[in-house]
């Protein structure tokens, strides 16, 4: 990503009717730190599940994603601190399978970061990041190896797209890997719209940071003046839609003002869409698999269905 292509994505958001931001954003140095947060508040629930599923169920799943004997690599979208897909490395690595990691994500700090520690947590692991967008840098993997590809699509990142963007995604996705090559994809599942919003409204305002911070960096990056204490956090759950999303109102009429004298207008309680979390029925992971031309193989869940971490092979 190009300091350009930030400027003309914030751009393009904040004059559009209604306003929105990318979530892809959040991730600067302070963003990530600020999820790493968030990941561990006790009103996030989605951590707890999905590690219960890959320190208890290492082995099947390290099994059911690996194609057979052969070498493969492993590729990690939006890989973050690769808290989870560490359980597979180090298992793989113990199983003696010859596999590179390849984590991706379009923080070039994370990844930074990764190939100097996974090493240390997996002992001789091969590690190769790639920093940028998602489909540029499976298609770049696809040129750096001609190997069988293992791809994890973690943390129900999938449900930070709108259902057609999902789709589109996914098909494209589909189109950049090879025959055999696997897809583990994580997705929440519908529950308690309760204990849902309220990891979106975590009692000690981390997510409330987190959203707030994309205003700050749009400061920092684009010489923005954006009042960060004229906008409040403001999350809602549709329990028909499964669609939670969040969003930041402008308490004021008031006008922020950037450095190449650009102008961005907000009207009192105007709001800004910042991030969709969608939640998923089984019935709507085997319809998006099967639309987008996947072949279903096992679906691993936690122990109270909170979760499911569904593979797909094409």
């Amino acid at each position: 990503m190009t300091q350009n292509t930030f400027k003309n994505d914030i751009y393009e958001g904040l004059k559009s009717n209604p306003k929105s931001l990318s979530s892809k954003y959040f991730y600067d140095e302070k963003g990530d730190i600020l999820f790493q947060r968030i990941m561990a508040s006790d009103d996030y629930y989605l951590t707890n599940a999905d590690n219960e599923i890959f320190s208890e169920q290492t082995q099947d799943l390290a099994k059911a994603l690996q194609t057979g004997n052969e070498p493969f690599d492993v590729l990690e979208l939006g890989a973050g601190d690769a808290t989870k897909s560490t359980y597979l490395l180090q298992e793989w690595q113990n199983s003696g399978a010859d596999f590179t990691y390849y984590p991706i994500d379009i923080s070039s700090s994370m990844i930074s970061y990764l190939e100097n520690d996974m090493p240390k947590r997996v002992p001789n692991l091969k590690v190769h990041g790639l920093a940028g967008e998602y489909l540029e840098q499976v298609r770049e993997a696809h040129h750096l190896s001609k190997r069988k590809k293992v791809i994890l699509f973690l943390g129900s990142s999938i449900g930070n797209f709108e259902l057609h963007e999902a789709h589109n995604f996914l098909r494209k996705l589909y189109d950049e890997i090879k025959t055999g090559d696997v897809v583990l994809v994580g997705f929440d599942l519908k529950k308690n719209p309760h204990q849902i919003l309220k990891a979106y409204n975590d009692s000690e305002g981390i997510t409330r940071d987190f959203n707030l911070n994309l205003l700050e960096r749009i400061n920092n990056e684009l010489g923005a003046n954006f009042d960060v204490s004229n906008f409040e956090h403001f999350p809602i759950y549709n329990p028909l839609t499964g669609a939670c999303r969040s969003f930041l109102i402008s308490q004021i009429p008031q006008t922020v003002q950037f450095s190449d004298g650009t102008e961005i207008h907000f009207n009192a309680f105007e709001a800004i869409d910042m991030e969709l979390s969608q939640k998923f029925s089984i019935e709507d992971i085997d319809r998006i698999a099967m639309r987008n031309g996947f072949e279903k193989q096992p679906y691993f869940y936690d122990s109270n269905h909170y979760y499911c971490n569904a593979i797909w092979k094409k």
